[in-house]
């Protein structure tokens, strides 16, 4: 009934009643052992449990030191756990439903993963195996609270096993990413690229709730403390310069926002991967997508068909159609900033990569050096000014 795992886990099989509650919870206490420090028990392949057996789950956690975790239910197990309360006294988690993606559309890919069309109506993205199952969930919530917030999103739903990943199932009617409908359709790329720029002013108008999201910008100067092992200490400073004389703001942002992870469904416009979301200053978002639109196919023009699904010189039309709409007026003045924040970002790009190698790693510093922000000639200092133009605008 009760059987302990290599990894520590406790595995519950069969049927759990007041017939065998009692020797349930001899054999459940002896494999927990007297610590009973964060107990994990997988109920995989546990038929049922009565309120006898719920009750030496209750004593079990009444004497636990730690959590006490239920991994792996059945929507029968679950329904039992959930509407007898234990849902609130224990962590309960269902068991992962499992989907083939053999012969699936591939409609998306990027760094993280591949968007695959299930059918008519959902769409899958099931992340690379390195992927951890809370960082597929913590993605998944992350669209549910920026749908709740009026964020245009696609809605969704469970969180699956897909072979040896896992995948975040979204509904997707009648959709192709921004990217895939430009590349069909490329006397569309100006319309579109306005399109985007609204869309991005839209969320930037929506609220943050910072109790939830993260403060990107001290993920920045994260991921530049660990690029430092790499760069000088003058190179450092500079890029940090521009991280800190960003005004503080709790702006809600996509964090990585660009043609391809915006969809066009039933033609409107609808954000997908919102697993980098947070908040900050609208530049960290307007910088990733110069990062990507621009500044990819400027060192290599191959590199805009991988990333982002369309040729360079579409998505520098996508780029300058999103800028005009976005800053109006000060549309030269918004493209050099986004330009100086993109290349901040890429600067910090190596800790996001999970294709990262030591000769690739050589390659970007290399870059960073001769064309980019860590180039001795490469001028940072009219950021301040520009920032201080755009705000006093009311762009920001």
């Amino acid at each position: 009934m009760v059987e302990k795992s290599n990894n520590g886990i406790l595995k519950i099989s069969g049927r759990i009643d007041s017939n065998n509650a009692a020797e349930f919870e001899k054999e459940l206490f002896a494999a927990a052992g007297e610590k009973k420090d964060n107990i994990t028990i997988d109920v995989a392949d546990t038929e049922y449990i009565s309120s006898a057996g719920l009750r030496v789950f209750l004593r079990l956690k009444k004497t636990a030191a730690g959590e006490v975790s239920v991994i792996n239910a059945s929507p029968e197990i679950y329904d039992i756990f959930e509407v007898t309360g234990f849902t609130n006294l224990l962590t309960v988690s269902k068991k992962l439903r499992e989907i083939d993606v053999d012969g699936c559309e591939v409609i998306g890919e990027g760094a993280n993963g591949k968007v695959y069309r299930i059918d008519d109506e959902t769409i899958i993205k099931v992340f690379t195996p390195n992927a951890s199952l809370d960082t597929v969930k913590e993605e998944r919530d992350l669209a549910q609270a920026a749908f709740i917030a009026g964020v245009p999103t696609a809605i969704s739903y469970d969180v699956v096993k897909c072979g040896g990943s896992y995948g975040a199932v979204y509904e997707m009617l009648n959709a192709k990413t921004v990217a895939a409908v430009i590349k069909e359709n490329p006397e569309r790329a100006e319309d579109l690229g306005c399109r985007l720029g609204k869309l991005l002013k839209e969320l930037h108008n929506t609220p943050a709730d910072t109790s939830v999201l993260n403060n990107m910008l001290d993920i920045y100067k994260e991921r530049l403390e660990y690029m430092s092992r790499y760069f000088t200490k003058e190179e450092t400073a500079k890029v940090m310069e521009l991280f800190d004389i960003l005004p503080v703001k709790t702006t809600l942002l996509h964090g990585d926002f660009h043609a391809k992870n915006v969809m066009l469904m039933d033609d409107e416009l609808v954000f997908i991967d919102m697993g980098d979301m947070g908040y900050g200053h609208p530049l960290q978002d307007i910088g990733g997508m110069y990062l990507t639109m621009v500044r990819i196919g400027k060192m290599t023009p191959e590199l805009s068909e991988q990333y982002v699904g369309i040729n360079s010189e579409l998505c520098k039309t996508v780029w300058r159609a999103f800028t005009d709409e976005y800053f109006g007026e000060y549309a030269e003045t918004g493209r050099k900033l986004a330009e100086l924040y993109g290349e901040a970002k890429y600067a910090i790009s190596p800790c996001k990569l999970t294709t990262l190698n030591d000769e690739l790693l050589k390659m970007i510093i290399a870059d960073l050096r001769a064309n980019s922000i860590l180039a001795p000639d490469f001028d940072t200092s009219p950021a301040q000014s520009y920032i201080d133009e755009l705000t006093k605008a009311g762009l920001f």
